[in-house]
């Protein structure tokens, strides 16, 4: 199978359609929120901190 320098398979494949770009979007941002949640329960006091810098950073910005 010939490659091309991004090491794919050099056969052309057809657009992805927008449904499936979408459906891929939405299984990368549910593992991200799992991966998130796990990262939560396993860091508690990280996750505190993080939530009050991102509270801090809400209250101070400016529309």
């Amino acid at each position: 199978m010939p490659k091309d320098a991004a090491g794919t398979d050099a056969r052309v494949s057809p657009p992805e359609t927008d449904a499936q770009r979408r459906r891929r979007r939405a299984q990368f941002l549910r593992e991200l929120a799992e991966a998130r949640e796990l990262r939560d329960r396993v860091q508690p006091r990280r996750a505190k901190v993080a939530r009050l810098r991102h509270a801090m950073r809400m209250r101070t910005f400016r529309w």
